[in-house]
Formats: C-alpha cells, structure tokens, sequence
C-alpha cells in the first residue's frame, strides 16, 4: 500500500485548505484510513477517520465542526477539507491506513501500518 498526502500551504488564521491522500496497492474495502498531524517534539496525534467501506467519520474534538474528512472510492483518494484554520493547526499533516477497521483503536497512530509521506500546513495569525 502506498500513500500520497499532497495540499498543505501556508493560510492565515480562517482560512480554507484541503489535503488530499492518493491510495494505491489494495482494494481498501474495510480499511480505517485517518488523518494524522504532528509538531516538532509532539507526539503525532489523531486529527480524523473515515471507514473506507461506510463511509462513517470521527474526529477530535478541536477540530469538530471545522474539518471535514471525505473520501472517493473511485479514485482511491482521501480528503481532508479543512475551514477556520487556527494557528494551533500548523502542523506536518499524514495520511494513514490500517488495513482492518477498529473500533476503539482508530486514534492510535501505533494501530497504523501505512502512511504518506506529511504534508506541511503552516497557519499564520
């Protein structure tokens, strides 16, 4: 499986960007695959995922009501629409795929086994 994050920029505090992940390599019919973002010296945490084959979407909180997480199983490709964007958003943005949906493991980065190469998001106030 291979995965392509692309769409990151720099945006000053509420505006719009959307990331997108290209996916390649399997058929991803029941694959968790998430959107993840991480600074320098933090850990990389959970921002949103989407259950490929339902469609079904959960996101933390901070980013509830601003992030819209979508996917197009026609192009195997993964969105992540981002509105409102907040200094606090800067971060290096990575796509991840797990090839098994979880239930209570989805915000885990360690229950993923792929992922993109990062997309830097750089948010100015």
């Amino acid at each position: 499986v291979q995965l392509q994050a692309s769409g990151g920029g720099l945006v000053q505090a509420g505006g719009s960007l959307r990331l997108s992940c290209a996916a390649s390599g399997d058929s991803f019919g029941n694959y968790a695959m998430g959107w993840f973002r991480q600074t320098p010296g933090e850990e990389r945490e959970f921002v949103a995922v989407i259950r490929w084959g339902t469609g079904a979407t959960y996101y933390r909180d901070s980013v509830k009501g601003r992030f819209t997480i979508s996917r197009d199983r026609a192009k195997n490709t993964m969105y992540l629409q981002m509105n409102s964007l907040k200094p606090d958003d800067t971060a290096v943005y990575y796509c991840g795929a797990r090839g098994r949906w979880i239930v209570s493991g989805y915000a885990y980065p360690d229950n993923y086994g792929y992922w993109g190469q990062g997309t830097q998001v750089t948010v100015s106030s």
